[in-house]
Parts: structure tokens; C-alpha cells; sequence
């Protein structure tokens, strides 16, 4: 007799980081203890203590809101034995790989990336690679002609020899693959020559990228396009017509129709093409979508995701998995303040304990029928009732595409879909749905698919997806899923965190904000905090800046914001950083990366997080609109860590700041503040406070006297003494009046 109750394919584990929630409680408590005295004693001081009331109320409900959200951490673990026992046949899976710029994303990054997921331990009839290029690029489309080439002989490489690190970039730079080569004369000889034969396709594709490659035979398409304002193209690679377990997966190129006066929604727009020419030729249950950057870091992780998204359970409550981003280049000490280690271990595990991960953009196993607007209780647009309409309805839902109309409706009832033997036999059908006017008067954007209306595409598909009762898990197996490489330098981590942050904000103010889930669908309460978490970085920015120009507004003005008896404060300042401190620790990092991300969240929260909050702001004011800007990739640098600067305004903020608490620190030291006669002056704790944010901004302290990129254009430094010199003089004007 079959067994009824099947041993789990993953369980799932609840943590608890008692010291860390020890810490946390007592921040918590000292954070009230100072309402309290503010509330108590506000009357007697002066205009710094109501301010400084506002910003410290603000940053208990944050704090609040981060215990709530880490309180709870759990993390899954699976089992792939029961999986292989289990499923006699494994699901068809679409591997989704996006880039959009050929010169900030080096299509030798994007081929190491297709490389690793073509080379997965899964079976490659069950396998289809679509790469979606938003540049319209010809060297993009050449360099994963020349990779499927290279893959016929990479694939089989790495199988026979249970290769780990798949991506031969990655492979060939590490010592230790050929440890034993004394062992096996006949692995030397073919690692020897897999060396060779990437040497060559890496020098086949920098050679394209320096010289105009010839746009002729299968590239003449490219002869008449412009990266905005072009046809459809999709291209089959590579076919694996024979439907053989151990040949070489489908590998299907896309890029798909842009106009000049049609939107094309960034990286969400991309997505959604990607959905739908895969659904009219593949159309697999499951879709893994990853950056162009990252990189499989273990071949087995597609069997990991499907032990939870098949589990008996997962497969009634779980959408997607969500795995963490690691980074293989990341800089001694994080310097940069954007690997993001802790984060994932903490606030990562503590979504885990609640509704699940936020979708990231990448590295992520999704659920296809959920893409395509499914709700758990199955009471959903595309489920109404039965009848003579039922077409007219699907068609209103997806689009006029009957082929695609058809592949969705096998997705939505969980059939098999028939597999097609030439898919070349789909390319014109395929174009149809890759249009860009085939999403208008339908729900693609709005209720299906990756949804519109942000920068960060990510966070708000999630959202709409918990917001329909749905869980997701995290997955992190060792070794580590993927890996990718992190931005080398600050200017271009700002220019992430301003798009994040002017992303989220977006959200925030929609429709879309999470406490209407909680309201009015069926996202749960702590996971909506959760969401705040996240959503309200920019948010942040303004009291931040507030409560940082305190200390020079108080000195300068010979006030306080401090008590004289600074108790409450030292112990607040003490039990956060020992927190933070043994988090670092224990996800074992370094007491100076931990220090750098803490001046780094400074100088983040008050520049591009501030940024990001103007973005919105002249949004909602309808003066101008978020820009989409995408970030540099490559795959090694010569950053020793230290500071770039250009003339961006992003560095005003930082900049100004810095001279605002040197002048302060200056006025302090030499006895200039006014004098006052009421006993109210300035203290230790106001000196103190300046000279860690001073602490915080070395950097741009060092930039001031720094030369060529290392140095403060004088162009931000002129209109930052100008904006530093307005300060002050309002300060004076305050004492006069």
C-alpha cells in the first residue's frame, strides 16, 4: 500500500537569537525611557528638544518595526534524497537570464551566467534558457552563439567530473580545481584544454566588442535596429530536438520590441516578454530568473527549490523561493558597505518566520501559475465561471494570443503541456506576444505577471503575491546558490540605493502599500511591518538629516538637544552598537566591516536614500519622473576600497554635512558659540555626536585633499561651503531673533 503521509521534502527550522533579542529589547527600552524624559522635561528646554522629540519618536517605531521583523528567524532545510525517491519525473523548469547594456553589463559576465545554468544537475530535457537583451545588442547575441558552441563541450566536462563551480570564469581562476591532477592525468588533459577553449571564446567575444562585427547572415537583423526603437527579435540558439537527458538545453535569445512613444517598464517589462514566449514554447511550471551577473554557485540548487516547491504542503501555500545574494568579489571589509551579509542572515531569516522572503529580482524559483495572477484559495481572475465567454475573458486577462491563451489555461489547471518538437515553428507567434503593444487593455502589469508602477519591480511583485495569501521560503543551501559580483565602487552602490530607494518609497505611497494588504487582502500583519522595513528607506532620509544637524545647530547656537546627564543616551548608544557588533561577529565578519557598514548606513541614508526621496517627491509634484539607471558590472577590479567622487549632486548632502560639523567642531574648540545666560549651553554629548558623524564622513573627509577621481570635484565642495555657509548663517539669525 502506498504511504499515505509522505516524509516531508523540507522542514523547516525556528531560531532563536537569544542574546540578540536581549540587546534589541533593551535598545527598545532605553529608546522609551527617552520619549519619556522628553515628554517630561520638554517644556523646559528649547526648539532642538522638540525636534529631537519627532526624530527619536520616528526611530523607535523603525526600531519596532526591525524587532518585530527579526524576531521570529527560521530557515528551511531540504531533503534531495526524498525528492529523487518521490518524483519518478522532475517538472520542466525556464531559466530566465536579463541584461540590458552591453557596456555596463560585459556580455562575457552574462555567458559565464548562461554557462552555469546550462551545466545545472537537471535533467537538459527538461531545461530552457531564454535571455532576454534589452540593449538589442549584437555582441550580446554573438557571445551566446559562440557560448552554445563552447557549452558542447563545457556541459559534459562538468558533469563528468562533478565540477562545483560551473561558471568557467570562476572555475578556471581557483587553485584548488585541479588538486588533483596527479591523481588523474586524463582530467588534466581536459581541464587543459577547457582552459584553452575558454581562453579562446573570451578572446573571440573582446575581439567583437573592439572591432563592428559584420551584419550579415543571422546578425543582418541587427543591421536596421536601434536599441530603443526596434522590432522583435528571438532567436533559437541552440535546440535540443532529440529530447536527450545529457545533451546541451533549449538556449533561445530575445529582445523584444521597443518604440519610442510606447513605455517598455524597465527590467518588469522584460519579465513579463520573457513569460510569454516561454509559455508559447516551453511553458514549464516553474521559471528560476537571474541577473545577467549571477552566476550558479551550486548545481544542484534547482532540486533544492523544488523539494519545497513540490512538498506536499509548499505545493498549496509556497510561490516562490527566494535565495540570498552573495558576492564573489566583494572588497576586504566591505568598505562599500553593500554585501550585505547580516542583513540576509538576520532580517532574511526573519521574514523566513513569518510570510516569507521579499522577492529579490534575482537568484528566485517562482511558481508559474502564481505569475499569472493564481490565488492559493484558487478565487481568482482567471478562474470565474464556465462558459460561452470564458475566451473572451481569458483574452481581456492575457492578450488576443489564442496559442498563448491556451498554454496558460494548461499552466493555471497544472496539465502538461505539449511539447513542441521545432520551435522554430512558434518564432512568429512568439513575436506576436513579444510586441509592445500586445500588453494594452489587458491585465498584464496590473494583476498578472511582474507588476508596474515602480523601479523596483522586485519588491512589488512580491508584495502583490503575499497580498494574495501566498508564502514564500528562503533556501540556503551549502554551498551557497549563486553568486554574483558586487558594485566595485561607491559611486555606483549609490546609484543602486537611490533606485532602490526612490522604488520602494513609490510603492509605499500606491495602492500597493502594505497595511492596505493587511486591510483589505491577505498579507499578514508582521509581514506588512516587514514591508515598511524596507519600503520606507527613503522615508528615513529626513529625519536622519534632522537629527544630524542637531548637534552643529546646538553648538553653534550654544543650545542642546541633550540632557546634561547624558545616562540614557550613553546606554542607548552602548547596547545598539554591542547588538549590531555580535551580529557581525557571529555571521563572521570583522569588527572593521562592521564599522564600515555602520558609516556607510549614515552616509547611504543621507545621500542616496535622500535622493531617492526627491525623486518621488518631484514625481508626486509631476516635475519629472524616476529614472531606471542601470548599474556597472564586471568582474574584477583594481578598487583598493577608497573612496570615488564626481560631480553627481548625490555628494552634496555628505559633503555639506561634513562642513557643517567641522565648522561646529571648529567653534566648539576655539570658543567662538555665543554666549548665553540662561545655563542651557551646548555640551560634551552635542561635541560628541558632531565628531561621529565626522567619524562617519572620513571618506569625504579624505576626499577633500584627494586628487583625480579620489578627490571632491571643487564644483560640489564650492556649492557645498555655500549651503554649509547658509546653515550657519540661519543658526546666527536664530540667536538674534
Amino acid at each position: 500500500m502506498a504511504n499515505q503521509n509522505p516524509l516531508p521534502l523540507y522542514d523547516k527550522f525556528l531560531l532563536k537569537y537569544t542574546f540578540s533579542r536581549v540587546m534589541d529589547s533593551f535598545t527598545l527600552l532605553f529608546l522609551l525611557l527617552l520619549l519619556g524624559y522628553r515628554i517630561l522635561y520638554i517644556n523646559n528646554y528649547p526648539f532642538p528638544w522638540l525636534v529631537a522629540f519627532l526624530c527619536e519618536s520616528w526611530f523607535t517605531f523603525i526600531w519596532v518595526v526591525t524587532m518585530s521583523t527579526k524576531w521570529t528567524p527560521a530557515y528551511t532545510i531540504t531533503h534531495l534524497d526524498r525528492l529523487l525517491l518521490r518524483e519518478h519525473e522532475l517538472p520542466a523548469l525556464d531559466l530566465f537570464v536579463t541584461t540590458a547594456d552591453p557596456g555596463l553589463e560585459p556580455p562575457i559576465i552574462t555567458v559565464n551566467t548562461v554557462l552555469s545554468l546550462l551545466a545545472l544537475d537537471y535533467p537538459a530535457n527538461k531545461l530552457a534558457c531564454y535571455v532576454s537583451d534589452d540593449g538589442c545588442s549584437p555582441l550580446t547575441f554573438y557571445a551566446l552563439v559562440e557560448a552554445s558552441k563552447f557549452a558542447k563541450l563545457w556541459v559534459p566536462f562538468c558533469k563528468k567530473y562533478n565540477v562545483q563551480v560551473r561558471a568557467p570564469f570562476r572555475y578556471f581562476c581557483d587553485e584548488n580545481a585541479v588538486s588533483n591532477i596527479e591523481e588523474s592525468p586524463e582530467f588534466y588533459q581536459e581541464w587543459l584544454r577547457m582552459k584553452e577553449e575558454y581562453g579562446y571564446l573570451k578572446s573571440k567575444i573582446e575581439n567583437a566588442s573592439q572591432n563592428p562585427l559584420p551584419l550579415v547572415g543571422e546578425f543582418a537583423i541587427f543591421s536596421s535596429t536601434n536599441h530603443k526603437n526596434h522590432s522583435t527579435i528571438i532567436k533559437v540558439i541552440w535546440e535540443n530536438k532529440e529530447n536527450l537527458l545529457d545533451a546541451l538545453p533549449h538556449i533561445i535569445y530575445i529582445s523584444r520590441e521597443k518604440k519610442l512613444d510606447h513605455p517598455h517598464q524597465y527590467k518588469a517589462g522584460a519579465m513579463n516578454v520573457l513569460t510569454r514566449v516561454s509559455g508559447m514554447m516551453t511553458n514549464a511550471p516553474f521559471i528560476l530568473n537571474l541577473d545577467c551577473d549571477m552566476h550558479v554557485n551550486n548545481p544542484k540548487i534547482a532540486l533544492h527549490a523544488l523539494c519545497i516547491l513540490l512538498d506536499s504542503k509548499g505545493e498549496k501555500e509556497v510561490a516562490f523561493v527566494q535565495c540570498p545574494q552573495q558576492f564573489y568579489d566583494g572588497l576586504k571589509d566591505d568598505p562599500f558597505g553593500n554585501q550585505l551579509v547580516a542583513l540576509f542572515v538576520y532580517l532574511g531569516g526573519g521574514f523566513g518566520g513569518l510570510q516569507g522572503m521579499l522577492y529579490a529580482g534575482t537568484n528566485c524559483f517562482h511558481r508559474r501559475k502564481v505569475i499569472y495572477g493564481l490565488s492559493p484559495d484558487h478565487d481568482d481572475i482567471q478562474n470565474r465561471k464556465k462558459g460561452d465567454d470564458v475566451v473572451n475573458e481569458m483574452e481581456v486577462v492575457f492578450g488576443t494570443s489564442k496559442r498563448f491563451i491556451e498554454s496558460a489555461t494548461h499552466a493555471l489547471e497544472g496539465k502538461t503541456f505539449t511539447r513542441i518538437d521545432n520551435l522554430c515553428n512558434t518564432l512568429e507567434t512568439a513575436k506576436k506576444v513579444a510586441s509592445c503593444t500586445y500588453e494594452y487593455g489587458t491585465a498584464w502589469g496590473k494583476q498578472v505577471g511582474w507588476i508596474y508602477g515602480s523601479t523596483s519591480e522586485d519588491v512589488l511583485t512580491g508584495l502583490d503575491i503575499h497580498t494574495r495569501g501566498w508564502r514564500s521560503e528562503m533556501c540556503s543551501p551549502d554551498p551557497l546558490a549563486f553568486m554574483g559580483c558586487s558594485p566595485q565602487d561607491n559611486i555606483v552602490s549609490m546609484i543602486q540605493q537611490k533606485r532602490w530607494a526612490s522604488g520602494l518609497f513609490d510603492i509605499l505611497l500606491s495602492k500597493h502599500n502594505p497595511f492596505l494588504g493587511f486591510l483589505y487582502g491577505k498579507l499578514q500583519f508582521r509581514e506588512a511591518l516587514g514591508y515598511f522595513w524596507i519600503l520606507s528607506w527613503a522615508l528615513r532620509s529626513v529625519p536622519e538629516i534632522c537629527y544630524a544637524a542637531l548637534p552643529a545647530y546646538c553648538i553653534l547656537t550654544n543650545s542642546n538637544f541633550l540632557p546634561e546627564k547624558l545616562w540614557i543616551h550613553a546606554a542607548l548608544f552602548v547596547t545598539y552598537n554591542i547588538s549590531t557588533i555580535s551580529e557581525s561577529l557571529k555571521t563572521g565578519l570583522s569588527i572593521r566591516t562592521w564599522w564600515n557598514n555602520q558609516k556607510m548606513m549614515r552616509i547611504t541614508t543621507m545621500s542616496a536614500w535622500f535622493f531617492g526621496f526627491l525623486a518621488i517627491l518631484l514625481k508626486l509634484l509631476r516635475i519629472s519622473e524616476p529614472v531606471f539607471e542601470i548599474t556597472q558590472k564586471i568582474d574584477q577590479s583594481s578598487n583598493n576600497g577608497r573612496f570615488s567622487f564626481n560631480e553627481s549632486p548625490i555628494f552634496l548632502p555628505s559633503t555639506t554635512i561634513l562642513f557643517v560639523q567641522l565648522t561646529a567642531l571648529a567653534t566648539s574648540l576655539f570658543g567662538w558659540a555665543t554666549r548665553v545666560g540662561s545655563g542651557l549651553g551646548y555640551g560634551p554629548g552635542e561635541v560628541f555626536c558632531s565628531a561621529y558623524l565626522v567619524a562617519c564622513y572620513l571618506p569625504f573627509f579624505k576626499g577633500l585633499f584627494g586628487t583625480g577621481k579620489h578627490g571632491i570635484p571643487l564644483s560640489i565642495i564650492f556649492k557645498s561651503v555655500m549651503l554649509a555657509f547658509l546653515f550657519v548663517y540661519s543658526c546666527k539669525l536664530t540667536i538674534t531673533y
